[in-house]
């Protein structure tokens, strides 16, 4: 495959296009988003005054003033802890909604700027920025790539955002709505602005600011969250808003253009394909939530594939309204006018206006298979009875063919790549399934569930206590055969089997209605050896979602193991090596495609060893799997597990895409996407399409340019190993092995209040104790993003960068080898960018005053010493290293970002703090736990990235 040249391709050291210094000065766009933030500052204060009165009004400009006099280098809080201490716990909850909804307006204002600001350099002509699809023909172009080298990259091709559920983002519909609708009413006004005024500018700006009040006022009489704990319905339904806020039209659009350049480029060669193919977790994740079951699923399934159908119905309804052409003055195809005559519409006004009778057909198709598929309440009135159901989504792209054939031989392109287009590139990318949902489920309870079903079949007494030798031979000879393992009679099991086995039941249900593309993916998590990846096919077998068929599977579903901790990542290739040894499971892979898809989670990885032990070592176990994949002939489609925050493996996904290893991306990358990062990517039409053009110019990129400069990767690599090793010893040296840390964590931060509190569907621990090592990665990092420290983000990256370079006579020669690192591997770019990131919106003044929840106060004292000197040193080593002013020197943008929110952060800090106080010195009022609860969602969302 041809390389790229290091002038065609150098990774700049400094942030995306729009981000630029020079558009942070005196560029007028950057005065607009101070003027839109004042803007809805002001009329968000108006709204309070009105709806509160001028008490509360006074209450939250004394909270306002008072953050904005804050010294920056001191931050003493003691007018706000004074103000708090004894006021009454109703009278918090207006401040802290009135700083929640100026977190929410001002997301708002800098995504309009963002998106001004790439305008302007559109409208300034400037060459197109890193991480969009016009940059990446550009370097496709210049590296000269052979046709044959996309194609097969295309033949792989699958760039997959799935989206899950997330206990800080539980926005109910009516808040969306409200932030749309403001959105608009913006964009208006800017377009108003811009233009010289007239005598009706004034009255034109009035009746926007009404309207924006208006819809304020509607979001400021709305609960932000739902006082009971949501639903996995409702959290579908959240999912699924994004699919009309933006998804439908930007993804079939963004797969449409990928292949219509490609090709114009390329040649005719490319393939047509869908490159995004969308997933979720929403209703099909079982790891440790017992709410999902059978029903939740069945929920996620039928509700997704109704949002598509309908999303059919209509555009079907506006093409049919369009393709007015008539045959008297157009050439059609014979194979149209056959599909014209079955369109069962006779009308005598359309008797020659075969596209429309034929769309008409096809519309009447696409409601009797909702009918069938979702239910007939889901159709409106009757008369689609008369058609036949589509019997799967090929036979209806199939029709929508015949009408784009004839359209091009009468020479109707132009028609043909509208809205025709759209559908087509829609069906392709959607099917009749919307998403692709993945079930999950952690070995553990796989094995607990075959240990009963086994006894239950008089198969094996104790399965647990097989050897791993026992267990693979008992699990592939059961493979191998055809008959059935669970009694016809039933039999009865223990709750969680019978849960358990009825998902994958439904799983099977689901498959025979809308297509094996609905559930292709079973993900076992905590995968610790080879009978582990085997034990959920014996399950997917038993309903046959796999056919037995001796030592040669088959079935439709990937088994995919996931690498969580730092052991188990190392252990990764040493794992797949073995299990590509077993004939049955490769026979099963060859009829796959032979591609074998590995997840590799952030999460637990960050939680078990440290911010920088945990990337290096997915690094590595990258590295160990790329290497085993080509030692096998196995082609490798990784599923990143990245939560929001950078302490579960966040950041921008196109420098995480690129920063990957060679041979880590090939045509294929599947990332999670959940929380506050998910309503900021993919909230807007206009952010969906940008971010979704990222995934899909880095997967591109990393898969046919080399876009890294190492010229000694085993040096490197070394390097990072030793840092690892360093970093990991600091790590451990707090949590694990402080005798007062645990006390420390639990008590300093709202932990508890996470799992107390209704904060998502998914209890906070997969089991009921007190180890870190059980708790949930994201109230881990939720935890310390709210008390301030986003200590999994950074901690022990200072120690271990001193500590390499050392103090001796080679000091200056490592630190120099350190930041030509920095310059031009974007692994280890990535990982210093992103922890300035997280450590930008630290605030160790904050993190004392959380200290002191604690009881014991020697415990708070050492501990909090201990994080508030890494913190120090780290941020000394990242200057040291990166050779930058301050931390976000780089990035002005988030730099703006930062300093204007965090006054607005402050008192959400320190009413949380009062609030928590009380509730645990055993005041359990509603007001107190939903003020503190208002307040977990109010920092999450100003942070925009806390879990």
């Amino acid at each position: 495959m041809p390389t790229a040249s290091v002038a065609a391709y150098r990774r700049r050291r400094k942030p995306r296009a729009f981000f630029q210094p020079e558009f942070t000065k005196d560029i007028p766009v950057t005065e607009q988003l101070r003027e839109d933030i004042r803007h809805l500052g002001r009329i968000l204060g108006e709204v309070i005054e009105e709806q509160e009165g001028s008490e509360t009004y006074d209450l939250v400009e004394q909270c306002r003033k008072l953050a904005f006099d804050l010294d920056s280098d001191t931050h003493d809080f003691s007018g706000f802890v004074e103000l708090f201490r004894n006021i009454e716990p109703a009278k918090t909850i207006p401040i802290i909604r009135a700083f929640s909804h100026f977190a929410l307006l001002a997301n708002l204002a800098e995504d309009l700027n963002d998106e001004a600001e790439l305008e302007a350099r559109l409208d300034a002509g400037e060459p197109p920025m890193d991480s969009t699809l016009d940059a990446t023909w550009s370097k496709l172009t210049e590296a000269h790539i052979e046709a044959a080298d996309i194609a097969e990259v295309l033949d792989r091709a699958q760039v997959a955002p799935v989206l899950t559920a997330h206990p800080t983002e539980t926005r109910r519909r009516t808040v969306f709505d409200a932030q749309k609708h403001i959105t608009e009413l913006m964009y208006r006004r800017h377009d108003i602005l811009s233009r010289p005024e007239n005598a009706r500018t004034q009255a034109k700006l009035a009746d926007i600011d009404r309207d924006i009040r208006r819809r304020i006022t509607t979001l400021w009489q709305t609960a932000l969250i739902r006082v009971n704990r949501p639903r996995i319905e409702d959290e579908v339904e959240v999912g699924l808003r994004y699919y009309n806020l933006s998804l439908l039209e930007q993804i079939p659009a963004i797969n449409y253009d990928v292949i219509h350049e490609l090709r114009s480029r390329f040649g005719a060669d490319i393939p047509d394909v869908a490159v995004i193919k969308p997933g979720s977790w929403i209703g099909g994740d079982h790891d440790g939530n017992p709410y999902v079951t059978a029903e939740t699923l069945r929920y996620a399934t039928t509700r997704a594939a109704e949002v598509v159908l309908k999303y059919y119905a209509r555009q079907l309804h506006a093409l049919e309204h369009e393709l007015s052409l008539s045959d008297r003055h157009s050439e059609v195809t014979v194979e149209l006018v056959e599909l014209a005559s079955k369109g069962h519409n006779d009308v005598p006004s359309r008797a020659d206006e075969p596209y429309r009778r034929a769309v008409h057909g096809i519309r009447g198709r696409i409601m009797a298979t909702m009918a069938q598929l979702i239910g007939p309440n889901s159709v409106e009135g009757t008369w689609f009875k008369v058609h036949e159901p589509y019997k799967s989504p090929e036979d209806f792209t199939a029709d929508l063919n015949v009408i784009d054939a004839s359209l091009r031989v009468a020479n109707d392109q132009l028609i043909a790549d509208d809205r025709l287009a759209r559908i087509r590139a829609a069906a392709a990318s959607f099917g009749f399934h919307l998403y692709s949902m993945d079930l999950r489920q952690n070995s553990d309870s796989y094995e607990e569930i075959l240990t009963e079903v086994f006894a239950a079949a008089h198969i094996c007494d104790d399965y647990s206590a097989l050897s791993e030798e026992q267990k693979r031979e008992l699990l592939l000879a059961e493979l191998a055969s055809p008959r059935p393992i669970i009694p016809a009679r039933g039999c009865n099991f223990s709750e969680a089997t019978q849960r358990e086995l009825d998902i994958i039941a439904e799983a099977a249900r689901a498959i025979d209605r809308f297509g094996h593309r609905m559930i292709p993916h079973s993900i076992i998590s905590m995968a610790t050896s080879v009978s582990d990846i085997l034990e959920p096919m014996i399950l997917l077998k038993e309903f046959g979602i796999i056919q037995a068929d001796g030592d040669h599977p088959h079935g439709t579903v990937d088994i995919i193991p996931l690498f969580e901790t730092i052991e188990d990542l190392e252990a990764g290739e040493s794992i797949l090596r073995d299990l590509w040894n077993v004939p049955l499971y490769r026979h099963y892979l060859a009829q796959r495609g032979n591609v074998q898809e590995v997840m590799l989670g952030y999460s637990d990885s960050n939680k078990d060893g440290g911010y920088f032990a945990a990337n290096w070592a997915l690094y590595d176990a990258e590295l160990n799997i790329v290497q085993a994949c080509k030692d096998n002939g196995v082609n490798l489609r990784l599923f990143h597990g990245r939560g929001g925050t950078v302490g579960r493996g966040g950041g921008p996904s196109y420098d995480a895409i690129l920063a990957q290893p060679q041979g880590a991306v090939q045509g294929s990358v599947r990332i999670t996407e959940q929380g506050e990062i998910i309503s900021a990517k993919y909230g807007h039409p206009s952010a969906a399409r940008r971010n979704l053009e990222a995934l899909v110019s880095a997967t591109l990129e990393a898969s046919l340019l080399d876009v890294d400069e190492l010229t000694d990767r085993t040096r490197a690599y070394a390097i990072m190993r030793d840092i690892s090793r360093l970093s990991q010893e600091k790590y451990a040296s707090l949590m694990h092995n402080d005798p007062g840390f645990i006390e420390y964590f639990t008590t300093s931060t709202p932990l508890q209040e996470i799992g107390a509190l209704n904060i998502g569907s998914r209890p906070s621990a997969r089991k009921q104790t007190t180890s870190i090592s059980d708790l949930r990665a994201i109230p881990w990092v939720l935890a310390w993003s709210q008390s301030r420290v986003m200590l999994p983000g950074w901690f022990g990256v200072g120690t271990a960068l001193k500590q390499w370079i050392g103090d001796g006579e080679d000091s200056e020669e490592r630190l120099e080898e350190l930041r030509e690192l920095s310059r031009t591997w974007p692994f280890f770019a990535s990982i210093l960018d992103n922890m300035a990131q997280v450590m930008s919106k630290a605030d160790m003044q904050l993190t004392k005053l959380y200290s002191t929840l604690v009881g014991d106060k020697e415990i708070a004292d050492r501990v909090y010493n201990a994080i508030a000197e890494e913190y120090t040193l780290t941020l000394e080593m990242f200057l040291k290293v990166t050779e930058q002013e301050h931390l976000l020197a780089e990035n002005p943008a988030l730099e703006r970002s930062v300093r204007s929110r965090f006054p607005y952060l402050v008192p959400l800090n320190i009413i949380q703090l009062e609030l928590l106080r009380r509730y645990r010195a055993g005041d359990e009022r509603e007001v107190v736990s939903n003020g503190i609860r208002l307040t977990m969602n109010g920092l999450a969302t100003a942070l925009r990235n806390s879990g």
